[in-house]
């Protein structure tokens, strides 16, 4: 359907906008070079975004506080008007709760957007906390095993693991704002331990048994295919549009997996600019959903708070503080500038998330809620 005149002239004013902002916009790299070169002058360009070396600094709850460097890197490989701008990143970074890890991520655009290729590579050491299976309400288990699996009291059991992550899916546009893609995705795990309290039995150690999964380690192996569809004006910093991937992914021994499983994966993004003269207020709306199908996944595989591939999912837990063999997040969240610059931004969100069992919780039966704030910085 061909967009009316008044659609085109609002998309080209949001455009024009976005640009301008974009372009005087003030980021880490800007303010690195000002460190070092105080009298170089600042120089854009459309096609190339400088290199950014930068500390990796932060503090979570999950992971304590942490230490790092972190490079980030993009470069337009077509005509600008018609190519997004592809982007790779690495990072190197270690915690107080002893987590390190090490990743390259990429999200490459061939010219006119025909081919885009997105992936990654990751080594982890974890550590991290367990809240067991499941948003499962109380009295519904039948035994003692069945009770320490849902947690319902939320004790904190520890785990520990080295993980190694390889994944890998090209999408080939198939019309305006459509692709069509597949890949596979590799996730192993090693040298995995977890703890009780008092030395208690854990969640895992029951689920792990039970299922038939051997107790130090397993591979979740797979095929992707993945459908796309985006609207939105810009990828990594969007005000307007919309952005939707439906992925079936296919975990099978014929690639290592250590047991088949289905899943079905949905992710869907809604952005509105609220103000025309500052389109840099944003509300956004996040629905994320993981769905089994069928087999059965490993314990420290399953879907739940954060095991989106941004790890964002359920801010406010600790990532796996819920999970469940299906799993729903739904999301709010309110975007707006704090300096003229745009060098430092906010943000308030609110979030719902929901998980499943095998004590016969259903989806969407059960939610629990979330909420804060943050403050980000362009880099």
């Amino acid at each position: 359907m061909a967009q009316s005149e008044t659609e085109i002239d609002s998309t080209s004013f949001y455009k024009k906008q976005r640009d301008s902002i974009l372009a005087n916009q003030y980021d880490i790299s800007d303010l690195i070079g000002r460190i070092i070169h105080p009298k170089r002058k600042k120089e854009r360009s459309s096609k190339r975004s400088p290199i950014t070396l930068m500390p990796n600094i932060a503090y979570n709850p999950t992971i304590g506080g942490q230490i790092g460097i972190k490079a980030v890197a993009g470069k337009v490989l077509g005509d600008p008007k018609t190519t997004t701008m592809s982007i790779a990143a690495t990072s190197a970074s270690i915690t107080t709760k002893n987590i390190m890890v090490f990743y390259i991520s990429h999200n490459v655009f061939t010219p006119n957007n025909k081919l885009n290729f997105q992936g990654a590579f990751a080594l982890v050491k974890m550590v991290a906390l367990d809240a067991g299976l499941g948003m499962t309400p109380q009295g519904k288990w039948t035994n003692e095993a069945e009770e320490i699996l849902a947690n319902p009291e939320h004790k904190k059991y520890g785990a520990k693991y080295n993980a190694f992550t390889f994944n890998e899916k090209v999408y080939k546009k198939v019309a305006d704002g459509l692709f069509l893609g597949a890949g596979l995705a590799f996730d192993l795990r090693r040298k995995i331990t977890s703890s009780g309290p008092n030395g208690d039995i854990t969640p895992n150690t029951i689920y792990t048994e039970k299922h038939g999964f051997a107790p130090d380690s397993y591979n979740s192996n797979g095929l992707l295919l993945n459908m796309q569809y985006t609207t939105r004006d810009n990828p990594n910093r969007p005000y307007k549009g919309i952005y939707s991937d439906i992925g079936l992914r296919w975990n099978t021994t014929l690639l290592g997996s250590s047991k088949s499983a289905v899943q079905l994966t949905t992710d869907f993004r809604k952005y509105f600019s609220l103000s025309q003269s500052d389109p840099a207020h944003v509300l956004a709306f996040w629905y994320w959903g993981s769905y089994k199908l069928g087999g059965v996944l490993p314990y420290f595989d399953l879907p739940g708070t954060g095991r989106d591939a941004a790890v964002r999912t359920g801010r406010g837990y600790t990532v796996g503080y819920f999970k469940g063999l299906s799993f729903a997040y739904a999301e709010t969240e309110y975007r707006f500038p704090i300096l003229k610059n745009r060098f430092l931004s906010g943000a308030a969100f609110f979030n719902l998330q929901s998980a499943s069992d095998e004590l016969g919780t259903k989806l969407f039966e059960r939610w629990q809620p979330g909420g804060g704030c943050r403050i980000t910085c362009p880099i």
